[in-house]
């Protein structure tokens, strides 16, 4: 999964206090077991002490060796029992657990080059973060309600608008559902608050929740951080806007809102062509028609929107207008 920097890095410093935390806490256990009953503390030593000179009879000439690392295993094992069974007669299980937070990676993050689950899962978890403060948070497939849509027949779309945004709503479930990073492209088109922000909030959500890694931005702001990594030289804000080319999914809300310019312009068709050309899926939702497309940005660009972008109609009511009227 391509996490960006900024997330791995969070999860990484989570993952190195998680372990810091579970160290100290045994190091604490361990001195209130020492003061509890200090034989143990004797044992530990003893352990320690046999270790140490069971290594140094391994480099001495003349003894035999192996009688005497035979000699240290047993007094080990002997030392092992009695303090097992001193921590099991005066302390709760796992008072003394000093198994490291991840058995795969010993809480290090990574086995060999590859990432460990368990830093796959707090990777996970900052991404959703991140995605809540962009997005909201609060949007889920369980709550699309197909009420604030009429069920009259409409002979403009041959369909009632329930029906269509019943297709729409499956359509963008089944996408989260079931994807993958050769999922395509959505494009939701139509007026404001049809709901295309929220399912693209869901998907985001449910993307992510899978563990895959996802960027939500509205056009204005996406396009203000593309501007300020281009010409403030800031090597940090170029680092930043790497993740719209790198990340799984990158959601892009309200197409055609920002203000119009030839850098904004250039950037999209960029985005578009390098997301494109790496087989990397978008969903771009918009109030703007293909024709208002080529006209506001280039033939270009609305040509690669409607040749490799699957398009939902949303069809309806302003349904925060409906909302107001109900409150």
């Amino acid at each position: 999964m391509a996490y960006s920097v900024e997330v791995i890095r969070r999860a990484r410093n989570r993952l190195a206090l998680e372990k810091a935390d579970r160290e100290s806490e045994y190091q604490r256990n361990l001195m209130q077991a020492y003061n509890r009953v200090p034989r143990l503390r004797e044992i530990d030593r003893q352990m320690q002490q046999t270790i140490l000179a069971a290594a140094q009879l391994v480099f001495s000439q003349g003894a035999d060796v192996t009688k005497a690392l035979e000699q240290a295993k047993q007094d080990n094992l002997s030392l092992q029992q009695e303090r097992e069974a001193l921590v099991r007669a005066n302390f709760e299980e796992g008072f003394l657990d000093d198994s490291p937070i991840c058995s795969q990676c010993g809480g290090n993050g990574y086995i060999g080059a590859t990432m460990c689950q368990c830093l796959q899962e707090l990777c996970r978890q900052e991404q959703k973060k991140e995605l809540s403060l962009l997005s909201g948070g609060k949007e889920s497939f369980s709550q699309f309600r197909l009420d604030y849509y009429s069920n009259q027949y409409d002979p403009k779309y041959g369909a009632s608008p329930r029906d269509i945004m019943k297709l729409n709503f499956e359509r963008c479930r089944r996408y989260a559902t079931t994807f993958t990073e050769n999922s395509g492209n959505l494009m939701f088109i139509g007026g404001t608050g049809l709901g295309k922000t929220f399912l693209s909030a869901c998907i985001a959500g449910a993307v992510a929740d899978r563990g895959y890694s996802v960027m939500y931005e509205t056009a204005s702001r996406l396009f203000g951080k593309l501007e300020l990594a281009k010409f403030s030289g800031n090597e940090e804000a170029r680092a930043e806007t790497a993740k719209y080319t790198q990340c799984d999914l990158l959601i892009l809300d309200d197409l055609g809102t920002e203000m119009p310019s030839q850098f904004v312009t250039a950037a999209l068709y960029g985005l578009l062509n390098e997301r494109l050309l790496d087989g990397k899926p978008m969903v771009i939702s918009t109030n703007l028609n293909v024709d208002e497309m080529a006209r506001r940005y280039s033939p270009q660009i609305a040509s690669r929107l409607h040749g490799e972008f699957s398009r939902l109609t949303f069809v309806g009511d302003d349904i925060r207008v409906m909302k107001n009227r109900r409150s």
